[in-house]
């Protein structure tokens, strides 16, 4: 290294008596100069580098503390799928306490470097490198005031010499060359001395740097060898066994996809035939369009994820966690409808009739399982021990009883046990008296297999007699014309009612209402099975003596009951505009004289026949009430006299019951063909 010391002014020496080491002394003094100004700036840089790794470090540390905290967080997380993983979360929780243990020395590598790397470089940059810069500084400035005392002292005149004024700019001279020279002297000396502190400045924090290092690594060493050597070789292999299972997992996914990439692409059609259909469910999950109302008569369809639980019909929006109840199903009742321009629709009322709504299936099979699994549930099936047995034997009985009959001459036919399909063949009160439990078994009323007619069919014959001009007819049910009430019959009680047959069927007994819902349930579970929902308006006449089912339209009596052969009647429990009632003494079959013998002398037949009103059937059951004792009041005059007293009575002569029906109802403009929402 070369000293500006020694090519420079000695105490005794001046700049005029030495100027060829005055002008290497400049030379250096540049280089050295120069190499100050690289110095400091290769400083700031390593500097800037150092802070980096120390900053990282300390981010290190914060990051390893927020990694430990997002580890314990994994338990309390409540993952819907988090079933089975108690032995990863106490893995992440071992994982935490390794990671808070390698979070303290991180922050104590931190620390070591701030001390040991960073911080002796800044005292550095701020020590000598600053010193340089200010005894720089000073140097100029001191030899600025000796150029200017020199130029004063060059400016003396030579003929005019002023012994005072030389004196003075001798000692000004004088003055400024001691300054400069004490500035030169320790400007040079630090320049010097900067050789070597710079040496030092560069390892110094670099071996701090390496010390932290090593320190580090050796307390992570213990760390691992001695606490978590053995904890990790478990996670591996813990980690390898969930691997091994993914990859047969995996596996089995790939092959299962081939099969069914390799499927025909029948099994991707909505309606495929033959396709069986489940009738027995007790449990349906699907998406479904719903019909929502938008405005008075605007309506718009929503697809939907619909499942059943237990006895509610729920429903899950798209996005939402968890579905919600829509509709309770208990008791409540299914029908297949017709709906604007689309197919598969079918309608869910509630028992109470008021909320009811319209789902459309996306296939036939879709729509038939949806309502069979409803019509299962609302008979509360999901309620016993064994809901799929009890669904499978109520379905085959379902099955036998609700062959589509489509006139009252094959009622008869198809039955698998003839005897006991005879409308009260093998009934006994005193039998069924003699059965466990408090209420009659449903094979005690109706018998198995019985066939269920859904509408009412009259012979063109019929229908031209009552055409006739004196109004008479043939009766197609073996009656003769005395039997019959003549339409012109004066009668104290005469009542219209808006009705819809839904249908009728054989049954076991008379004095029961019971045999009534039962009747009502069969019907609508038939209906509901073979798609039926179409139904035709009809009126129900109830009088004094006799109940007729009329045509609106052409005012056809389709069938004529007389009021004594109606032993019993009632209303449904939940839905109010279901009514029925039971018929006695009737050969319904056809089947010539012989068996209306066998029908006077032998035990009687029954049949029940189950309507929809317009209006509550309680209404229609209370007129046939009141029927009932007019009919009854008639044997005695006095009775008879006091009924009428106690009843309002029209202008005509007649009782006063109900509000007639509206308009649309009882002028025969109505449309034949109805949906019932039974």
């Amino acid at each position: 290294m070369i000293s500006l010391c020694r090519c420079g002014f000695s105490p005794g020496t001046t700049l005029f008596s030495n100027i060829p080491k005055t002008c290497t002394t400049r030379s250096l003094l540049s280089v050295f100069e120069e190499d100050a100004a690289n110095l400091t700036d290769y400083t700031n840089q390593l500097l800037q580098s150092m802070q980096r790794v120390f900053g990282a470090q300390s981010e290190m540390g914060l990051a390893t503390e927020q990694l430990s905290r997002q580890l314990l967080a994994y338990e309390k997380k409540n993952f819907a799928l988090g079933k089975g993983d108690e032995e990863v979360v106490n893995t992440l929780q071992n994982f935490a306490t390794t990671v808070e243990e390698l979070n303290a020395l991180h922050l104590e590598l931190a620390n070591q470097m701030a001390d040991t790397m960073v911080f002796p470089l800044i005292q550095f940059r701020e020590k000598d490198l600053t010193e340089i810069s200010t005894l720089k500084e000073i140097y100029g400035i001191a030899t600025d005031e000796h150029e200017a005392s020199m130029v004063k002292f060059s400016r003396l005149p030579k003929k005019r010499e002023n012994e005072k004024l030389k004196a003075d700019l001798v000692k000004e001279v004088a003055y400024t060359r001691r300054k400069q020279h004490q500035a030169s002297l320790q400007y040079y000396c630090a320049l010097n001395a900067l050789q070597y502190r710079k040496r030092v400045a560069m390892l110094e924090p670099m071996l701090g740097y390496t010390q932290a290092q090593v320190v580090f690594f050796k307390k992570g060493l213990e760390l691992v060898s001695k606490k978590i050597d053995n904890f990790l070789s478990s996670v591996s292999n813990m980690t390898q066994n969930i691997q091994a299972q993914l990859d047969v997992e995996a596996e089995v996914m790939r092959v299962s996809q081939k099969e069914l990439l390799s499927m025909d692409d029948s099994i991707y059609m909505l309606d495929k035939e033959n396709e069986p259909v489940n009738r027995t469910l007790i449990q349906k999950a699907g998406l479904l369009n719903i019909r929502n109302k938008t405005g008075l008569v605007t309506t718009a369809w929503d697809r939907l994820y619909f499942f059943t639980q237990g006895g509610n019909l729920m429903c899950q929006p798209r996005g939402a966690v968890a579905g919600g109840m829509v509709l309770d199903l208990d008791n409540s009742s299914v029908m297949a409808i017709e709906c604007e321009d689309r197919h598969y629709c079918f309608q869910i009322t509630s028992p109470s009739g008021k909320a009811s709504m319209i789902l459309q299936a996306e296939s036939k099979k879709e729509y038939e399982e949806w309502i069979c699994t409803v019509n299962n549930i609302s008979r509360q099936i999901y309620l016993t021990d064994n809901p799929e047995a009890v669904a499978i034997r109520l379905n085959q009985t379902a099955i036998q009883a609700v062959t589509p009959v489509t006139s009252f001459e094959k009622r008869q036919e198809g039955s698998p046990d003839p005897d006991r399909a005879k409308p009260g063949g093998v009934y006994s009160t005193s039998a069924a008296s003699q059965k466990s439990g408090a209420g009659p078994e449903p094979e005690d009323l109706i018998a198995p297999g019985t066939p269920i007619q859904f509408d009412i069919v009259l012979p063109a014959s019929e229908f031209q007699d009552q055409n006739r001009a004196d109004g008479r007819r043939t009766n197609p049910f073996g009656e003769t014309d005395d039997d019959c009430s003549h339409p012109t019959d004066d009668s104290l009680l005469q009542q219209v009612f808006a009705v819809r047959f839904l249908g009728s069927m054989a049954v076991r007994c008379g004095d029961n209402r019971e045999v009534i819902y039962e009747a009502m349930r069969q019907v609508l579970a038939a209906r509901a099975i073979h798609n039926i929902f179409r139904t035709t308006e009809s009126h129900l006449m109830v009088t004094s003596s006799n109940i007729r089912l009329i045509d609106p339209q052409t005012q056809v009596t389709r069938i004529n009951f007389r009021l004594a052969e109606v032993c019993h009647f009632a209303a449904h429990q939940e839905n109010s505009r279901l009514m029925g009632f039971v018929v006695e003494g009737r050969d319904w079959s056809g089947a010539g004289d012989d068996n209306a013998a066998h029908d006077q002398d032998g035990e009687p037949c029954f049949s029940a026949f189950v309507f929809e009103s317009n209006t509550e059937g309680e209404k229609i059951c209370y007129t046939m009430s009141l029927a009932k004792d007019i009919t009854e009041a008639k044997k005695d005059p006095a009775a008879l006299a006091q009924l009428m007293k106690n009843m309002p009575l029209t202008n005509d002569g007649k009782f006063l019951l109900l509000d007639a029906e509206n308009s649309d109802s009882a002028d025969g403009e109505g449309p034949e063909d109805l949906e019932s929402e039974a």
